[in-house]
């Protein structure tokens, strides 16, 4: 596996995670959702549009490369306005949980429509991944969930794990920067387009200058970076890999809650961080990393975490 699409998807995830630090600060001003989503991906495109002008790179595309980049604009518009939606029908915390189903939707695909072999690894580590995600999430006990919002998280996770097939399906080769910027302009459309037809989703400008600050945020880090390093992973060590790597965004979210937003750190939310790990080391170290090792590794977190706590 290529050293540099494993690094790529590690800080594709990692970037992408860094939602929060962006977004909070936003709702907490009250931005709505559909407003900070523009904002994320029309300041992502300006960006990138500034990048490919210091490189004096050509806009210029093909009809078949606009096809394309129409139909991946559109599949992470579908993405994004659904799961942001779904938070008006469950607790955000569950539905980025349910969201981390994508890495198995991405290697069923892969198996049943390109024929690519699913390893035991993989599936490992998809296991790993989703009972660790399942761990970091902490919510109330006996809340019952909404088959609205439900459906609204399955169906961005199916059009995310069809995003990252299409890339690594697409046969166009050209730079992740001009690629990522027209995917980004077609997506910002088509949130404008949505929030004419939604009255209760009416854009607002960011009030203050704090608040520009983090749409800003948004655009470049968990948005230009992230997306712009996914690209590259997947041509790099392909879609399902990079995927699986994906279980970090969650667990980077975590990390900012407890160091930004003072949240506690627990035992329950340590062996979720293990299993994660676990995961992404099964995938980057391949057959050199055993089951045995994930065993001792959460035996060892476990132990000093109860002396720490106690």
């Amino acid at each position: 596996m290529k050293h540099k699409g494993i690094v790529c998807g590690i800080l594709a995830a990692v970037c992408y995670g860094t939602n929060p630090f962006g977004a909070l600060p936003l709702y907490e001003e009250g931005v709505n959702t559909s407003s900070v989503l523009f904002y994320r991906f029309s300041m992502a495109v300006l960006m990138l549009a500034v990048m490919l002008i210091v490189e004096r790179k050509s806009f210029r595309i093909s009809g078949r490369e606009l096809k394309t980049h129409g139909s991946l604009g559109v599949l992470f518009a579908a993405s994004s306005i659904t799961y942001y939606q779904s938070f008006r029908f469950m607790d955000a915390g569950i539905a980025s949980t349910i969201l981390f189903v994508y890495p198995v939707m991405v290697a069923v695909i892969m198996a049943t429509c390109f024929r690519e072999k699913v390893t035991a690894r993989a599936v490992t580590a998809i296991i790993l991944a989703l009972a660790g995600i399942g761990l970091l999430y902490r919510g109330d006990a006996g809340v019952t969930l909404s088959a609205t919002g439900v459906l609204l998280v399955m169906v961005s996770s199916l059009t995310y794990a069809v995003y990252i097939v299409v890339v690594n399906q697409s046969s166009i080769r050209m730079s992740s920067l001009k690629l990522t910027f027209y995917v980004l302009l077609i997506c910002m459309f088509s949130l404008l387009a949505y929030s004419f037809t939604s009255p209760d989703l009416h854009l607002m400008l960011p009030p203050s200058p704090r608040a520009w600050f983090f749409a800003c945020w948004l655009g470049l880090v968990p948005t230009v970076l992230s997306l712009v390093l996914m690209t590259v992973a997947v041509h790099e060590v392909g879609a399902t890999p990079t995927a699986i790597m994906g279980a970090l965004e969650p667990l980077t979210a975590v990390a900012i809650g407890v160091m930004v937003f003072d949240e506690s750190l627990t035992l329950r939310l340590v062996i979720g961080i293990v299993l994660i790990l676990s995961a992404v080391l099964l995938i980057v170290l391949g057959k050199n990393f055993h089951l045995r090792t994930i065993s001792h590794a959460i035996n060892v977190i476990v132990r000093k975490t109860w002396r720490w706590k106690s």
